[in-house]
């Protein structure tokens, strides 16, 4: 057993309810925080993106359906990757239980990728997802929303990230952007309500929330890459039960 105090009920209650206290007042900072996010002003989307889809080409506007907001999960899967990348893959195998939630709650979520669409239905079918996942190949959809970078960012160095110019890292990036459409406005405009990078889009991750109730936490010195992998590459010790592998896969 790790080396930690150890101590009576007692003492664990009054520890306990200390803490608890501290855990209200982060739930209600953040209560505020998502309140000033949904009071971010909008900015029209004045340009014409078109996206490669398995019921064919599709713009911005098309991918809400019919419901007045969107999400776009921007995965790292450029023209010339041969997967996906792996932080990415965690991070999406948590969608597809939302998403009948989502779109309940009027929001369409959609994963957006460089990569051409076989490629990515390719990959899908790997891991073997069912949310909706767009190639925007051959547009500037991801340069815009900073989360793809030139040839030219790559020489100089330098590209910007996250609301700053950082060195470059790699010519995909992660993200999430938020999309808004009124659906009674007969020209379909659109508005780019909100985008987060970087660890802004971790609370998705229900693996790290679950795994902050227990005494180890998330138990990684830098980051996932030292333990997460695509959920098909884990090695047999490392993987659940038969029954809850046969659940996995069955649901």
């Amino acid at each position: 057993m790790e080396s930690h105090e150890i101590v009576s009920e007692t003492e664990w209650l009054a520890a306990r309810m200390a803490l608890l206290e501290e855990e209200r007042a982060f739930t209600h900072a953040r209560d505020a925080l998502v309140a000033k996010r949904q009071a971010l002003p909008w900015v029209k989307v004045d340009k014409t993106y078109t996206f490669d889809t398995p019921q064919g080409p599709r713009t911005l506007a098309q991918l809400f359906g019919p419901r007045s907001q969107l999400l776009a999960y921007h995965f790292m899967l450029g023209p010339d990757w041969e997967e996906g990348c792996v932080g990415c893959s965690f991070l999406s195998d948590h969608v597809d239980g939302m998403l009948a939630h989502l779109e309940h709650h009027d929001v369409t979520y959609v994963a957006v990728s460089r990569a051409p669409l076989a490629k990515i239905e390719a990959f899908k079918r790997r891991m073997g997802w069912h949310f909706p996942w767009v190639s925007s190949y051959g547009s500037d959809f991801n340069f815009d929303y900073r989360v793809s970078f030139s040839e030219a960012d790559r020489v100089r160095g330098k590209a910007v990230y996250n609301y700053a110019e950082l060195d470059y890292m790699s010519d995909e990036l992660p993200g999430i952007s938020a999309f808004y459409r009124d659906p009674d406005d007969a020209a379909h405009t659109v508005y780019h309500t909100y985008s987060a990078y970087a660890r802004g889009a971790e609370m998705v991750i229900g693996t790290y929330a679950m795994l902050e109730f227990t005494a180890k936490g998330r138990n990684e010195k830098a980051d996932m890459r030292e333990w997460v992998r695509h959920h098909d590459r884990y090695e047999e010790s490392a993987r659940p039960s038969s029954c809850c592998a046969r659940e996995r896969h069955d649901s």
